[in-house]
């Protein structure tokens, strides 16, 4: 079994969905687990049932994103994983529509990442996890403002990578595809149940992903088994974006 035994982890969107299953996943590991989300309530609920700590964090207030960072230090792993959809052709969309999906789904992992690095530096070790999207691969049509913010991701990813190997810090990022979460279910409530057939075609294996599996994929990443992976975006999404 994959050990992260005495190592500290932060997740950000961790309430929730994908997060929650990568907090209970490195919980499970042996980490100390940070789970940072707007809703503190819920991610409350979650550390006292894994025996991690929860911080309300709102990731696009970069200053708070410093504090918390700060104040969980010293962080060994940091995993990016909030993030936000809106399903809405490009021509409906608003500048605030723009700015709420590059805010909440770019700006804030160069905000945690840019609280985390100096830390890792000095320490010598480090692992970046970033969860970005098959969108962000292959473009989304009802999601380009969103697709865009998720490539950026994945450029980013390789970015840090290559300035930070000589830290011994990997960096490195998960695509999910169309995954069982409440972030799927507010699209399927905007775009009907064509919306859901339609993800569920467009993956080779014919069925949505469960967040249990973009968890182990961000375990695996993590993890001692990875320390030679850095630059590199893990797909998951049953072979979306391959074709039929």
């Amino acid at each position: 079994m994959t050990s992260l035994a005495g190592r500290r982890a932060f997740v950000t969107g961790a309430a929730k969905g994908i997060g929650a299953a990568i907090a209970r996943a490195f919980a499970e590991a042996g980490a100390d687990v940070v789970i940072a989300d707007l809703d503190g309530d819920a991610g409350t609920a979650l550390a006292r049932a894994l025996g991690a700590t929860a911080v309300r964090l709102d990731v696009t207030d970069v200053a708070a994103v410093t504090r918390a960072i700060t104040d969980a230090a010293p962080v060994d792993i940091l995993v990016n994983n909030a993030g936000v959809d809106q399903h809405a052709f490009f021509t409906k969309t608003t500048e605030a529509d723009w700015r709420r999906l590059i805010d909440i789904n770019l700006i804030a992992v160069l905000a945690t990442t840019h609280a985390v690095l100096p830390g890792m530096q000095a320490a010598g070790f480090g692992r970046i996890v970033n969860i970005t999207s098959e969108a962000g691969r292959i473009g989304s049509k009802g999601g380009s403002v969103y697709s865009a913010a998720k490539g950026g991701v994945i450029a980013f990813t390789k970015s840090i990578a290559r300035e930070n190997a000589r830290f011994g810090i990997t960096v490195n990022a998960v695509a999910p595809g169309p995954i069982r979460t409440p972030m799927l279910e507010d699209a399927v409530r905007q775009g009907g149940d064509k919306i859901l057939k339609a993800m569920t075609d467009a993956t080779l294996l014919g069925r949505l992903g469960e967040t249990e599996e973009v968890a182990a994929a961000a375990l695996f990443l993590a993890s001692q088994e990875a320390a030679f992976i850095t630059g590199e975006t893990l797909s998951v999404s049953g072979g979306m974006g391959l074709g039929g």
